[in-house]
């Protein structure tokens, strides 16, 4: 007979040490982090070993627990894949996790292509407001910015290089008001407050060595909303290149000739590594990488 710790227990060991996160992996499975704080006690108690090392607010694994992890892993993912192929449904619909301005004005308008390259291979995309936790749970595959967790395979797509933009109305109307040096004052520009970095035409000013005040910008909560609004008419937005071109190329907005904003940030592609295997995820990965390098 195996002498097996509780199967439970390994499979919240596992979320937990992938994440090296209690909240991160509670949130994954759906459970309390008091919840996944008691199964990896449970566990240690049951091996008898440490798992797991504190140093202030950062978890690392012991020895121990690096070991267990490689081998429960392993063993979870073998399941993983055995259960696709008895399913018969391995990668025959992928699930994408994605920024809805990413998937609206970028992936959406190309995924036709996809479809006629690869008709026997679903995409389901699921929206995302920020970074998705890089979940079985969540997505088979995913749009995010830079993460580092262990048996995921990523790829930078695109920077993210904000411009400002307009309609040519807006352009027509305010003539000689947009050419630089420029007086923000006087504009009517469609700030986004990302929650983390704060107003995107404040981050701009500050590149460029001006201020504004929060009363000066109209606030929108999402870029979509702020780029309708350019091409309403309704004042200047800031947005990714890539993500505008299309409107762009359809006479809808101007990017004005102004200095861009490089963020930092990067859209990436993002799956699990062993994954990269199947012939329907090598297939949409060759095909996005593909589709980024010929934008712009």
């Amino acid at each position: 007979m195996r002498k097996l710790p509780p199967l439970r227990a390994l499979q919240v060991f596992e979320a937990a040490a992938r994440h090296l996160h209690f909240s991160r992996a509670a949130e994954e499975l759906c459970l309390t982090q008091s919840a996944v704080s008691h199964q990896v006690r449970a566990l240690e108690q049951h091996l008898g070993q440490s798992l797991f090392s504190r140093r202030g607010r950062e978890l690392t694994l012991t020895p121990k627990g690096e070991q267990l992890f490689l081998a429960v892993q392993s063993a979870l993912d073998g399941l993983d894949s055995l259960c696709r192929q008895l399913n018969d449904a391995e990668s025959r619909e992928l699930r994408l996790a994605v920024y809805s301005s990413f998937a609206v004005k970028w992936l959406i308008p190309r995924l036709g292509d996809f479809r006629r390259q690869h008709p026997g291979i679903k995409i389901h995309l699921e929206m995302v407001s920020g970074d998705p936790p890089l979940s079985d749970q969540v997505a088979d595959m995913f749009i995010c910015g830079e993460q580092h967790q262990r048996g995921f395979w990523q790829i930078l797509l695109r920077p993210e290089r904000l411009i400002p933009v307009c309609s040519p109305a807006l352009v027509n109307a305010l003539g000689e008001a947009l050419v630089m040096p420029l007086r923000l004052d006087s504009l009517p520009l469609l700030s986004v407050d990302e929650a983390d970095v704060g107003p995107d035409w404040a981050r701009w000013a500050r590149s460029q060595a001006q201020t504004l005040t929060q009363a000066q910008l109209q606030s929108y909560s999402h870029v979509l909303l702020a780029i309708e609004a350019a091409i309403a008419g309704q004042g200047i937005a800031l947005a990714s290149d890539f993500i505008v071109e299309g409107d762009i190329a359809a006479g809808k907005l101007l990017a004005l000739p102004w200095p861009a904003l490089e963020t930092g940030f990067g859209f990436h592609f993002c799956c699990r590594e062993r994954r990269l295997k199947e012939p329907a995820m090598a297939a949409f990965a060759e095909w996005i990488q593909q589709q980024a390098a010929t934008t712009g």
